[in-house]
């Protein structure tokens, strides 16, 4: 295989058994990477296991002339996270590039949403992002400590539900959207141990999607393939991306946007502290002002 944008590097890859995270492993693999394929093989909803999809991703790979080994651990549970991080050490060894990307989905209105379907949808999306994080970032910490210089990357996956809102995800959007604000702090905090911490939100036809009318339809419009979310997240895991990091980016087809978190907007002051009565008049006022919140596709909402 010729040289390529990860030539040489680790690269882990969580949920990479279907969907985003089978092309993400192989586009890094196609560019030189050596790479963890993890997925615990479990239905869309996190139920049941299997070996299967991640060695079939693997098997893949390796007729492409790519290298790659399987990992089926629970990254939702501290144990499993560890193990993965250790694999890629322990079999690569080292790591350069930890893509979070694994998620399920159990969609319910808030009123029907059951306790395990809130626990099991964020213990996968945030505990397990975190999870493999920290696991890594102890990693790079030490191999700072040791004197080594590290040129790592994280690719954390966020989505369009968390960032803006979408009814009837509750517990995957708020998953979501921590993983963003998650994104933010550790870039903040890796920095000093060489590296670097960005996130995608994705908008793609997946296992996930497939059976939101509004995705089909779009789908014959523009590629919404999963493979078109590949390219960015490879460069992500490159050293060209050294000088980006706590970044946040929005991906349909071919449109690459830089998504803007929360800043603050209109505000007012009181050389007293407000009473309740006192703001009947004054926060009205401010949202009035202030810009409208995003509709489901990111897009600014106008007055009716």
């Amino acid at each position: 295989m010729s040289e390529g944008t990860a030539d040489g590097r680790v690269v882990v890859v969580t949920g990479a058994g279907n969907g985003i995270g089978r092309e993400h492993a192989r586009a890094f693999a196609a560019q030189g990477a050596r790479v963890v394929v993890n997925d615990l093989g479990g239905a869309r909803d996190g139920a049941g296991g299997s070996s299967g999809p991640a060695q079939a991703v693997v098997d893949e790979i390796v007729a492409d002339g790519g290298t790659a080994v399987a990992n089926t651990d629970d990254i939702s549970t501290w144990e499993g996270a560890g193990r993965l991080i250790g694999q890629a050490v322990e079999h690569f060894g080292g790591l350069d590039v930890l893509v979070n990307n694994a998620g399920i989905l159990r969609d319910r209105m808030i009123v029907t949403m059951t306790e395990h379907d809130w626990d099991s949808v964020l213990g996968v999306h945030l505990k397990g992002s975190f999870a493999t994080l920290h696991h890594a970032a102890a990693y790079w910490r030490q191999r700072s400590k040791d004197g080594h210089v590290n040129d790592a990357r994280v690719i954390n996956t966020t989505s369009p539900s968390g960032l803006f809102g979408n009814p009837g995800q509750a517990n995957y959007g708020s998953a979501k959207a921590g993983i963003a604000s998650l994104t933010i702090i550790a870039a903040a905090e890796l920095a000093r141990y060489g590296v670097t911490v960005n996130a995608i939100a994705p908008t793609a036809l997946t296992r996930l999607t497939e059976d939101i009318t509004a995705m089909s339809e779009a789908a014959k419009d523009q590629d919404l393939s999963p493979a078109s979310i590949a390219p960015l997240a490879v460069w992500l895991g490159s050293a060209a991306s050294r000088e980006v990091t706590g970044r946040v980016f929005g991906v349909v087809g071919g449109r690459i946007t830089v998504l803007e978190g929360w800043v603050n907007g209109p505000t007012a002051d009181s050389a007293t502290r407000w009473t309740p009565e006192e703001l009947t008049a004054v926060v009205p006022d401010l949202v009035a002002k202030a810009a409208p919140n995003a509709d489901p596709l990111g897009h600014r909402c106008t007055a009716s």
